[in-house]
């Protein structure tokens, strides 16, 4: 019997895998993870390292169950696929693309080595539901807006069928030595500043547990619902379909069956469906070369002349601010790993705009709080936000955090479980405190300045401040 390496990545599930499909075609498989640390990689995040450590002991459990084995090594996949390749005489490799800065072209360096020691390389799509350079302009580049991109690309989707692996997955006759998964010290120490994240549970079993229960549940008003940070509105699919323990196209597919069977209206499966879209146009955007966590994808924003200011970045990352809906949101992230998507948007253009702080200082922030910290994703939707990247928002657009609070949390069920210290204000102050009466804020026992900060900044001056730093992108 012959041997294929199976390389897991992002892809740390056995359902719908079409690399672990092609690897039980060549014969054996030896299932390995590398935990990477080339030089072409972006180091992870704190948040992500947490949830990699346990989606990888529930993925490691699920191939055992099978009868086979995760074989983990650390290092620079470069050397050590190769490495491993010849140590089990494999006779092909297999692995699911990923798109990320430096990847591709790694990948297409590591498979001419391969190839040119006889192997056989099988390069797969587990990520994505097109690959990113599938959808392109009439001149072959990449689309700029979303809707003209979303529109080419919904009619191509294709679903290529559910696959299941089976119950048992054929083995070698000698399993390679593997790393210890405890060795890797993924998990936070000393302080332990995950006992927020108790309520997260990664793996393939959760990840399809919680689909289940979104499209059952949460799928029916997904369109309005997912704009009110208080409601169970949205999936919380995000970390799972990052880190591949579900499948884009098993959201897909749910979706679509959702509707079919009437569990679902049709409107809502399609906000849905155009989510996992505004997924796949970041990826063909981050794809194309420039690293856009580093560098704006219109350049004219590069002459924004952003403040430093440390004592305002620290009072944003801790969730101080004085404005209550970006304190919660702040507060959310720090304590859970995650934080609600209309909520991000505040919280980002907060900082970029109010606070006319970089925004690739947010960026690197959620990168490192967030589980579902995603590349392209992450790095789109901060430029989104600041007026610098596709599809952007008009940087003159500004939102009021006030108003945003007010709209989207009118009863403040979110600011009072985050912002406690504030939670006796009535509705009508909560989201400004400070326009409340004195003698409104006693009876609430707020004292601004003291139990709760006031506004690190003037909104007004803020908005204005702005505009005038802004305005060079329009040569003014």
């Amino acid at each position: 019997m012959t041997t294929a390496l199976l390389w897991f990545r992002r892809d740390l599930r056995l359902f719908d895998n079409p690399a672990l499909t092609a690897a039980l075609a060549s014969g054996a498989v030896v299932p390995a993870y590398i935990l990477d640390e080339g030089p072409d990689v972006r180091p992870a995040g704190a948040a992500s390292l947490w949830w990699l450590n346990r989606s990888l002991a529930a993925l490691a459990a699920d191939l055992e169950a099978r009868g086979s084995r995760l074989i983990l090594r650390r290092g620079d996949p470069a050397l050590r696929i190769p490495e491993l390749a010849a140590e089990i005489g494999a006779r092909s490799v297999h692995w699911n693309d990923l798109y990320d800065p430096g990847l591709r072209q790694r990948d297409d360096r590591l498979e001419a080595r391969l190839s040119a020691t006889g192997l056989s390389v099988g390069r797969w799509n587990g990520a994505h539901l097109l690959r990113p350079d599938t959808v392109t302009t009439r001149t072959g580049g990449a689309f700029g807006v979303f809707t003209p991109f979303w529109r080419a690309a919904r009619p191509v989707i294709a679903d290529p069928g559910k696959t299941e692996p089976p119950a048992r997955l054929p083995a070698p006759a000698a399993w390679p030595a593997s790393e210890a998964l405890e060795s890797w010290g993924l998990q936070p120490r000393s302080p332990d500043w995950s006992a927020g994240f108790a309520d997260w549970t990664p793996g393939e079993a959760a990840a399809r547990e919680r689909l289940g229960g979104f499209l059952s549940r949460g799928l029916a008003g997904y369109g309005r619902a997912r704009d009110f940070p208080a409601e169970t509105g949205v999936s919380k699919l995000s970390a799972h379909l990052h880190f591949g323990e579900i499948s884009p196209f098993a959201l897909w597919r749910g979706a679509l069956n959702a509707v079919e069977r009437g569990a679902a209206p049709e409107a809502d499966a399609e906000k849905f469906l155009a989510e996992l879209g505004w997924r796949e146009f970041n990826a063909a955007i981050g794809s194309r070369g420039r690293d856009l966590a580093q560098v704006s994808f219109d350049p004219r924003f590069e002459s924004v002349a952003w403040r430093t200011s440390p004592g305002d970045l620290a009072a944003w990352r801790r969730g101080r601010t004085g404005y209550p809906i970006v304190d919660a949101g702040m507060r959310e992230l720090w304590t859970t790993g995650w934080m609600h998507n209309r909520v991000r948007m505040i919280c980002a253009s907060f900082l970029a705009k109010h606070l006319l702080l970089d925004w690739r200082a947010g960026e690197a922030w959620f990168w490192d709080t967030l589980v579902d910290a995603d590349h392209a994703s992450n790095a789109g939707n901060w430029q989104w936000v600041a007026g610098s990247g596709a599809d952007a928002a008009p940087y003159f657009r500004i939102f009021s955090p006030m108003a945003q609070g007010a709209k989207f949390d009118p009863d403040g069920r979110y600011v009072r479980k985050w912002v406690p210290e504030i939670a006796r204000l009535p509705d009508r102050w909560l989201h400004a405190p400070w326009t409340a009466a004195p003698m409104v804020l006693e009876t609430a026992g707020v004292r601004l300045g003291e139990t709760y900060p006031g506004p690190v900044v003037d909104h007004d001056f803020a908005r204005a401040r702005a505009l005038g730093a802004y305005a060079v992108v329009k040569g003014r």
